[in-house]
């Protein structure tokens, strides 16, 4: 029996910070799971502080740190750590790709290091504390190699990208203290994001402290600020008609936010035409600003999208996408307001711009 994590707004925790989520336990049988069942494998350092991060995020099923890449068998923590073998300290997630995709895991994968240190991570030095992508197909190592060339396009850090994308070959789970670290020790924990300086890198390089900025108003406040039918497409589930609403055939540059709290949910990059009527994307700009719970209503069982930080119901994914993601978030406009790239810096979006380059 293995443990997925289910957030709740409002509250903070270090295994996902910027968003200010706690978790609550459900279990979740992974043998007799439903669904598909994928593997990704990560390096980044310190394992509590990859794992964590992964826990709690909708699609995820679960996260176990570990050794990855070396040649030796059974490797245990006191070897790997002293750098006895030639194994890194690595992180498995096991996915369902029809509610998240290995691209949105990358995503956030790269915020959780710095990916330009090849000594090691943080006060963590040596190869055993390096950073690695462990592809398992060619579908992740082009999503891989590719989500690199987008970071270093878009600036984000100020040296090149060092992180290897190395053939996965096997996988070791650490001893049981180490699982969930996070949760069986957090005093410790926290104090080691801060005192290794991760906490402060991340800080710098990408947008934090996200539920304190996007906030959802009171009941009355969205009555008078949104119209009816953003009013009930968002709090009461209600869907907009297809071809008849404001950002179907949008093809300008720039972000769509929750109409509710503000919170940057999607990017003019990954949105396509899918012939749908509504507008679609092949994924957020980050997972972790969304829930997607399981939605049985007119007969049919789908996953819902909800906007996290608005408590606010967006639209649906399905699993008729294109490549590479594979999914199709279709959304109603009226759930969104449509930042123009132009207009980005001035409304308090400029940390986002790099989601637009190429």
């Amino acid at each position: 029996m293995v443990l997925i994590q289910v957030f709740s707004l409002g509250l903070v925790s270090c295994s996902n910070a910027e968003n200010g989520q706690v978790s609550t336990e459900q279990e979740v049988d992974l043998e007799n799971y439903p669904g598909k069942k994928v593997l990704a494998t990560f390096a980044g350092g310190c394992f509590w502080c990859i794992e964590a991060p992964f826990e709690g995020i909708p699609g995820i099923l679960s996260v176990v740190s570990g050794y990855s890449g070396g040649k030796e068998k059974n490797p245990n923590y006191s070897d790997v750590s002293s750098g006895k073998t030639s194994h890194r300290e690595a992180v498995q997630v096991t996915f369902d790709p029809d509610v998240i995709s290995y691209t949105e895991i990358m995503d956030i994968f790269w915020q959780q290091f710095d990916p330009t240190d090849e000594g090691g991570s943080f006060y963590d030095r040596g190869f055993q504390y390096s950073s690695a992508v462990f592809y398992h197909d060619k579908s992740q190592k082009e999503v891989a190699e590719n989500s690199i060339k987008r970071l270093e396009a878009a600036g984000i850090f100020d040296k090149p990208i060092v992180t290897p994308v190395i053939k996965y070959s096997n996988f070791y789970p650490a001893e049981d203290y180490h699982q969930d670290y996070y949760k069986k020790n957090p005093e410790e924990y926290y104090a080691y994001r801060e005192g290794s300086g991760r906490d402060a890198f991340i800080a710098k390089h990408w947008p934090s402290n996200l539920s304190e900025k996007y906030k959802k108003p009171s009941d009355a406040e969205l009555k008078k600020r949104l119209t009816t039918l953003q009013y009930n497409v968002t709090m009461h589930e209600e869907t907009e008609r297809a071809f008849d609403n404001a950002y179907n055939g949008n093809k300008e540059e720039g972000i769509y936010v929750c109409i509710v709290s503000g919170a940057p949910l999607f990017s003019s990059k990954d949105k396509y035409e899918s012939y749908s009527g509504w507008p679609s994307f092949t994924k957020p700009i980050d997972a972790r600003l969304l829930d997607k719970p399981i939605d049985s209503s007119y007969g049919m069982t789908r996953v819902e999208v909800r906007s996290r930080l608005g408590d606010s119901h967006v639209g649906h994914v399905f699993n008729d996408g294109p490549n590479p993601t594979n999914l199709r978030y279709c959304m109603n406009s009226a759930a969104m307001k449509f930042i123009n790239k132009n207009d980005m810096e001035a409304e308090g979006y400029g940390d986002w711009l790099w989601v637009l380059e190429d």
